[in-house]
């Protein structure tokens, strides 16, 4: 076994041949950083692909208690005429795979995750101000798209037309679990005896990922008055955007489904992998004793957002009757992927004081164009209703009519 000449913290060791390698627990892939942001994502669309395809493999087994579980309820909703449930794509042979393949080469294919944002902090190219400016400005979309998942879970209610008679609750129920494990995980505050819940001062002080960002604060220097600050308008946007798809009315179930599944937690592994990388290596280019600690919350959205993916498809599947699913998903990641590409470029040009390219001037293919305009009035909406002190020019931006999507020409 070749012993490391060196180490860095508790992140990294340096090898005889001059390679740096993660340590153990840091990152899946410990030579992160003698890869360039291409390979990385390459390689975390192939993991999830396998890490897909082995879940899947499980369920479709006879003996998995899953498989067992949602069998029983097609036979109970065999007996019953017009009950859908047996309809669903999750019961045809490879119908969750057929489901993945349609839509992640769609979402990992789309060039927000290449912004040119991700791609320089990978390289590390950057200063201590303006790591600080980022980790301000980026402090707002992580504390603000917390509570989407909730805004999906509370379009559920028992005055919901399903189509799947005595198990329309039932049904419900099971997304809803989906959900509330995934918020649980978002604020740290997962409890399954009574014994073990916690008394009000530990409930407060869970391990939210608002806190493990904080974490980064620490790490940085940046006291806790300075940390919260007004939102650049792109990343406003973002927040608006994922906030309006995951709860309002005028977007479908599956399409509100999508947002907090596929379109959020789907490529996060991979663009959290560039930032993680390139701070890693900024901070032992310039001595930074950055540590695990600090990093925590991007070492921890690499492990469990593609769990959290996996668990919301599934949850998804149960409302795809009419086989339109696969656009309306599309849409939905579409929208978010937009935006959030608009919110690397405002942080880009704020961070930088640089141009960079807006979305509507990168050629952006025709599938990624947005194939209707409910966003649009939505969106223009929202932003009259936001307080203008917590957007940077709140009062201009409260007004504005430009969009951080493009149209398709048929839209």
């Amino acid at each position: 076994m070749i012993k490391p000449t060196a180490s860095f913290s508790d992140l990294l060791v340096e090898m005889p041949d001059g390679a740096l390698m993660l340590n153990d627990g840091v990152h899946p892939m410990r030579e992160l950083l003698s890869m360039d942001a291409e390979e990385v994502l390459t390689a975390f669309k192939r993991s999830q692909q396998q890490d897909f395809s082995a879940v899947i493999d499980q369920l479709e087994a006879p003996d998995n208690p899953l498989n067992q579980q949602l069998n029983e309820l097609r036979a109970i909703a065999a007996k019953e005429p017009g009950n859908r449930f047996p309809d669903l794509e999750l019961f045809q042979p490879r119908g969750l795979k057929t489901l993945f393949s349609a839509l992640h080469d769609h979402v990992m294919d789309h060039p927000v995750w290449r912004h040119p944002f991700f791609v320089r902090i990978f390289r590390g190219d950057f200063d201590q101000p303006q790591l600080v400016l980022f980790a301000k400005h980026y402090f707002n979309q992580i504390k603000n798209t917390r509570q989407c998942v909730a805004l999906a879970l509370g379009r559920f209610s028992g005055l919901m037309p399903l189509p799947y008679g005595c198990l329309n609750e039932r049904v419900s129920e099971l997304a809803q679990i989906v959900l509330a494990q995934l918020l649980a995980d978002e604020y740290g505050v997962g409890t399954h005896a009574i014994e073990d819940y916690p008394d009000l001062h530990r409930l407060l002080t869970s391990t939210t990922h608002i806190a493990m960002y904080r974490e980064l604060f620490d790490g940085l220097g940046i006291p806790f008055e300075q940390q919260d600050v007004p939102m650049l308008p792109g990343v406003a946007d973002n927040v608006l955007t994922q906030r309006l798809l995951s709860g309002h009315a005028d977007f479908t179930l599956v399409e509100s489904l999508a947002s907090v599944g596929l379109g959020m937690e789907w490529g996060v592994p991979e663009f959290f992998s560039l930032l993680l990388g390139g701070m890693i290596r900024w901070a032992r280019n310039n001595d930074r004793k950055l540590t695990r600690r600090h990093l925590i919350v991007f070492i921890a959205h690499v492990q469990y957002d593609v769990l959290h993916a996996i668990s919301v498809m599934l949850a998804t599947s149960f409302f795809n009757l009419d086989r339109d699913g696969v656009r309306q998903i599309k849409q939905a990641t579409n929208t978010l992927m937009a935006s959030r590409y608009e919110m690397m470029t405002s942080l880009y040009r704020h961070v930088f004081v640089e141009p960079c390219a807006a979305i509507h001037d990168i050629g952006l293919d025709d599938r990624y164009r947005l194939t209707d305009r409910r966003i649009a009035a939505v969106l223009l909406q929202a932003r009259q209703q936001i307080a203008p002190e917590r957007v940077v020019g709140g009062d201009d931006y409260r007004c504005s009519e430009s969009l951080p999507f493009v149209f398709s020409d048929h839209s």
